[in-house]
């Protein structure tokens, strides 16, 4: 049994070296090497500050958004605050996750804790360019489906009242613009009806659209709609740099008018509405300006008016003296005028019934000698006409007709004219000058 035991190797000394030496090597071998210390693009992903510290993912994506590369990274505290400075004063951003980057690495190693890339500078030129870049695609895509003009192409309502809003109800900037719209010096009245939507951070853009498909829906009842956000970072208003949300805009049936952050801010969103505005509280004001120069119309056209009435009335005024003074003279001219006419008609009347009377009598004498001189020839003609018909009813009459022997037969006290009026064996009955026969029907040829 003990032949089958294993035997101990002779030679305990070790083959290789230490996890630690090994790692030692790698550690002089970076530090005596500058291919690891240059700049980098990349995009920044999972980014967050610990203890001062920031620390962060940096990816490499293909065409495709693949991540294709990934490396781990972080800025020193001793560092941090001066780079993100700098950046923020280039940008207008800090450093956050989704931005394309260019920064300088460097890579350390320490034996117990591994690789680290430690990024030493950035260059905020790099990523300031890139949001331009993605701004002017945006533009351009929108100038290319030739949407990005139409709402500023839609006419504004003579006096816009009724006013849908978009922004964060708890937002100083929509207070702002409350105050300035309903306390105008004017004493104008407008609607407002307020559509909340979060105005920063990743629920932007659809809490944005989900309102403005909330006022489309009723459409009819507002005139504009207002979008509004107070001042911020820039890194806040990004979210306004979006296409869906600009083509919607640029599509909206109601104007749109924008007052996003302050004078120096602007987004895609201000290249697509009908109006922009550089603060909420320059959009109230405009709505109030507008408001009040049709009001500043309306007291030029009622002036206009009054002083049309007035010129009008003080008119008619002096017209109603002239025919005060003028229409009883006139009427006096008038019933003058008659009263010659009437005296006129009075002393020529006679002469002319008398006229009319002698002519009519003439011609009364006139008809009735032709009445006289007429009838008798008409009576002579009728007497003639007379002669020449009794002469044709005595030639035409059935007697003188059987006097030149012809006969007349009659069936049933009618007039046989056609044989086919007869049929065997009915009883007619022959006249002739100087009697008349029946007979009976046997055969009809």
């Amino acid at each position: 049994m003990s032949d089958d035991l294993p035997t101990l190797p002779l030679d305990l000394s070790p083959r290789g070296i230490s996890l630690l030496e090994f790692n030692g090597r790698i550690k002089r071998l970076l530090h005596h090497s500058d291919v690891l210390d240059c700049w980098v693009t990349a995009e920044t992903a999972d980014l967050k500050v610990s203890r001062g510290h920031c620390y962060m993912e940096l990816l490499q994506k293909d065409e495709r958004s693949n991540t294709i590369a990934r490396l781990g990274a972080v800025i020193w505290a001793s560092a941090y605050p001066a780079l993100d400075a700098k950046f923020f004063a280039i940008t207008g951003n800090h450093l956050v996750t989704g931005m394309k980057v260019l920064v300088k690495v460097n890579a350390t190693f320490h034996e117990l804790y591994g690789m680290k890339a430690v990024i030493t500078d950035i260059d905020p030129q790099y990523t300031l360019g890139d949001m331009e870049r993605q701004r002017l695609e945006i533009l351009k895509r929108l100038k290319d489906e030739g949407i990005i003009d139409e709402n500023k192409a839609l006419g504004w309502p003579l006096v816009p009242q009724r006013i849908a809003i978009i922004s964060a109800a708890s937002a100083a900037g929509y207070g702002d613009f409350m105050n300035q719209l309903h306390g105008n010096a004017y004493g104008l009245a407008f609607y407002t009806c307020l559509f909340p939507a979060a105005m920063q951070g990743d629920n932007t853009v659809p809490s944005v659209l989900q309102a403005l498909s909330r006022i489309d829906a009723h459409a009819e009842l507002f005139d504009c709609v207002v979008i509004i956000r107070g001042g911020g970072s820039t890194s806040d208003l990004n979210s306004f740099d979006n296409y869906d949300l600009a083509a919607r805009i640029a599509t909206f049936p109601l104007p749109v008018i924008t007052g996003i952050g302050h004078e120096r801010d602007t987004t895609v969103l201000d290249y697509v509405a009908a109006l922009r505005v550089k603060t909420p509280t320059a959009a109230a004001e405009f709505l109030i300006k507008h408001a009040a120069e049709q009001l500043t119309r309306l007291e030029e056209l009622k002036n206009s008016v009054s002083s049309t009435v007035r010129e009008a009335v003080s008119l008619a005024r002096k017209q109603l003296d002239y025919y005060a003074d003028f229409i009883p003279l006139s009427a006096r001219q008038i019933l003058e005028r008659g009263q010659m006419r009437l005296d006129q008609h009075t002393r020529a009347l006679p002469l002319v019934v008398g006229k009319r009377l002698d002519s009519e009598r003439a011609r009364l004498r006139h008809l009735v000698e032709m009445t006289c001189n007429t009838i008798p020839q008409i009576l002579a003609r009728e007497r003639l006409r007379l002669g020449a018909l009794d002469d044709k009813v005595q030639i035409l009459s059935p007697r003188n007709t059987l006097n030149r022997g012809y006969s007349l037969t009659m069936k049933n006290g009618h007039v046989v004219t056609s044989s086919s009026q007869l049929a065997a064996g009915d009883t007619i009955t022959t006249h002739f000058k100087d009697g008349a026969s029946k007979s009976t029907i046997t055969t009809i040829k």
